[in-house]
């Protein structure tokens, strides 16, 4: 699977992390984040993230901050993004179940390197489930064209 990742600097360490697990799973990644030393505003590393993921470059998108709040808040205002910011995996994998997010995001300052492989488990792993939850999905997309899902 193709995932674009991006981080702002309080970050560095655990996308670093995060990346190698990756890879070692055979997964691409594509690094849209800083490296150590730098700083960054957090939106633009999102933007560069959700945009690789809407565009289709990217099947998935994996966003750290801090807390993982900022990044997710500004990942889902990329049309066509569904970002949930989790600290479990039992939320990386329903949110990929009930609400089809195609991006995640956590907080560096909140959980640690093997809560994050776990985290990165459930939602890479997980599909879509559909049915009575595609009708939720298609209700959020109309509510992002449309302004109203009414």
């Amino acid at each position: 699977m193709k995932i674009a990742i991006g981080n702002d600097h309080a970050a560095v360490e655990l996308k670093e992390h995060v990346m190698q697990y990756l890879r070692d799973k055979g997964h691409e990644v594509q690094d849209f984040g800083i490296a150590a030393g730098e700083s960054a505003d957090y939106p633009r590393q999102a933007e560069k993230v959700a945009r690789a993921v809407a565009s289709g470059d990217a099947e998935r998108g994996i966003v750290i901050c801090g807390t993982g709040v900022g990044i997710s808040i500004a990942a889902n205002k990329v049309r066509g993004i569904r970002c949930a910011c989790v600290s479990e995996p039992v939320s990386a994998q329903l949110c990929r179940a009930h609400n089809n997010c195609n991006m995640i995001a956590f907080g560096a300052r909140i959980i640690g390197p093997q809560m994050a492989e776990a985290i990165v488990d459930a939602f890479v792993e997980t599909e879509a489930l559909g049915g009575r939850h595609a009708n939720r999905v298609n209700l959020i997309a109309q509510l992002e064209q449309d302004g109203t899902c009414l």
